[in-house]
């Protein structure tokens, strides 16, 4: 048999099966992720910074749910059933967010404010059931991809985790084009609030069309070449001769990673709460960051790990953390950067003004164009002896990343508050970050694939989401930094207010303004607390079409501060314009690559011969 697999040449077809099952649910993630931002802010009415954090959180939570998905796919219910389950639950989860977005707009596409409040809950049911779907889709389709390549050659796996990510994004650029084309219909200044439910129907679809996709064709193509079944219920001849069979978690060690969870998500909650603190930043956030670290050490307390595997584990651990500054600049493609290309971003190519949720349909494209050349390259350079280990790549990503909001940042040092980048610097932007991407995220998985002990492989594909939902938490937190764009200086013009000068405390807000400010999200931090204890329910006030204050509360407003008006800062740097932002992500980013390069020597000698 083993003459059999080594003389395998080329890719298995079974990879070409996870490749299209892959495609249709980056389809319909990527899809939904285009328009969710905008969903949120404009036709729930929650406000852009309300909407990144919630945008952060979800996209959080979906890559921390891998690490339950991957646990029971490893222990249970193995791979293949946990995609189906997974896949099947993504679908019903778009579903519920079509349902949403037809109770959140009128025909006429304006706001239905009398289905507001169920709007919302069934948007949250539905974000519930996709985190849940993904958790246990993302983390088992990835760690069969490994599965498909036995140990004479794993020498295949950058290359094939390669074209794998080509297929993510074959998919995520047909999502984040045919969603958007549907689902972000503006005609002028105004935009059609029931058009929303069709770009999620699509998503809908496509997840369906990936589920079925792989139900009918897994038996045939996704099997051994001896055609044996990869990623079924898990069983004990399943696990190489030189491994443990199974982990071996103590009592005390689990008491200990939950006790931890509890500490750390109460810790994390002292220093991230504070006045206006939205509750999914106060404490959603904490339980990921924690959930993050307490699970790390739980597979660590296994009594079964040797030493070569217990460093292996610390590498993917040691990368995970870095990567959490990628995806934290990366994802704000779907919240901030969304925002910026409504707002402040010249987006006509040739005469066509493009929806500003198609923007980012530029990484899609270039993922496409640029994937097979760089597992070409890969290819090469493991012939030639030059390639670099893993680590080193995904420093220069991090380090790609960087440049991309560099080169923005000094196009827009002097844009002002009314003036508008050309869509040419936000395309850059995008390509210096796919090239960054292609460094770092099929790397990874890659990686993963070649570190973990099978007994681990698909809870350890956890781990690496890990730093994913670690960056998306990150996301939110700096995507909330945005400072104002145009329609908010435009909004407060339009009601008399001169926002700049109350920005730069030239001039004295009146307890009116304060309220208009805040009803229209702009600019403003409201402390719930305070307003709570003063007898202002400020959750009332924003949902309303109108609303007029006694002058007793519009005074508490101004006199209490209950509603504050400023710039966004971060660790004591004040963000007062579009280049602050985008420089805040090119020294992260830029620093986390530095380190990152000068650790992977010692990286390179803790995975004890795998590059």
């Amino acid at each position: 048999m083993t003459d059999q697999l080594t003389a395998q040449k080329g890719h298995p077809k079974g990879l070409w099966v996870l490749f299209g099952t892959e495609m249709w649910e980056r389809f319909n993630f990527y899809g939904m992720r285009a328009l969710l931002s905008l969903f949120i802010a404009k036709a729930l009415m929650m406000g852009d910074k309300d909407a990144s954090i919630i945008y952060g959180g979800f996209l959080g939570l979906c890559y921390l749910t891998p690490m339950l998905g991957g646990y029971i796919s490893d222990k249970y219910l193995g791979n293949r059933n946990c995609i189906l389950l997974g896949g099947t639950a993504m679908a019903i989860g778009q579903l519920l967010l079509f349902f949403s977005a037809s109770l959140a707009a009128n025909a006429d596409g304006t706001v239905a404010r009398a289905n507001t409040d169920t709007a919302r809950i069934v948007m949250w049911l539905a974000l519930l059931v996709i985190i849940f779907g993904n958790g246990f889709f993302k983390p088992n389709i990835s760690s069969m991809v490994g599965s498909l390549y036995p140990r004479e050659q794993k020498n295949k796996l950058d290359s094939a985790f390669t074209i794998f990510y080509l297929g993510i994004n074959v998919g995520a650029t047909l999502g984040q084009f045919i969603c958007p084309f549907l689902g972000d219909v503006k005609h002028g200044d105004f935009r059609d609030l029931s058009a929303f439910k069709w770009g999620f129907l699509a998503a809908g679809i496509a997840m369906l069309t990936g589920t079925l996709t792989f139900f009918f064709l897994k038996n045939k193509y996704v099997v051994t070449p001896a055609g044996a079944t990869i990623g079924g219920r898990p069983r004990p001849g399943d696990i190489p001769d030189d491994e443990s069979a199974q982990a071996k978690f103590t009592g005390r060690s689990i008491v200990t990673a939950l006790v931890l969870l509890v500490l750390l998500t109460f810790g994390f909650n002292l220093i991230m709460d504070g006045p206006g603190v939205n509750p999914i930043k106060g404490w959603l956030y904490p339980f990921i960051f924690g959930a993050g670290i307490s699970l790390a050490y739980l597979i660590l307390s296994d009594k079964t790990i040797t030493k070569v595997e217990r460093d292996r584990i610390w590498v993917l651990y040691i990368v995970c953390f870095f990567v959490m500054f990628f995806w934290a600049a990366f994802e704000q493609a779907g919240s901030s950067l969304t925002f910026i290309a409504d707002q402040q971003t010249d987006t006509r190519i040739l005469g066509w003004a493009m929806p500003p949720a198609m923007v980012q349909n530029f990484n899609g494209i270039f993922v496409v164009t640029f994937a097979i050349p760089f597992s070409i390259l890969w290819v090469w350079m493991s012939k030639k002896k030059i390639e670099p280990i893993s680590p080193v790549k995904q420093a220069w990503g991090l380090l790609l990343i960087a440049l991309g909001y560099w080169i923005i940042a000094s196009q827009v040092k002097d844009l002002g508050t009314a003036g508008k980048v050309g869509v040419i610097w936000l395309i850059v932007l995008y390509l210096l970050h796919t090239w960054g991407e292609l460094c770092l995220s099929p790397i990874g998985l890659s990686l993963v694939a070649k570190l973990a002990p099978k007994r681990f492989a698909s809870l350890l594909m956890g781990v690496w989401f890990l730093g994913n939902a670690g960056g998306y938490a990150l996301t939110g937190v700096l995507g909330a930094l945005l400072p104002p764009t145009t329609d908010q200086y435009i909004a407060a013009e339009k009601k008399g207010i001169d926002l700049k000068s109350l920005l730069d405390k030239t001039a004295e807000p009146t307890a009116a303004q304060l309220l208009e400010l805040a009803r229209d999200r702009v600019a403003t931090t409201i402390d719930y607390k305070k307003a709570k204890a003063a007898g202002i329910d400020f959750e009332k006030i924003l949902a309303a079409e109108t609303v007029q204050l006694p002058e007793a509360d519009l005074q508490k407003i101004k006199e209490q501060q209950l509603v504050s008006v400023g710039y966004p800062v971060f660790v004591g740097f004040t963000l007062k314009s579009l280049y602050d932002f985008f420089m805040l992500f090119v020294i992260l980013c830029g620093l986390a690559g530095i380190v990152l390069y000068a650790l992977s020597p010692v990286m390179k000698k803790m995975m004890h011969g795998v590059r």
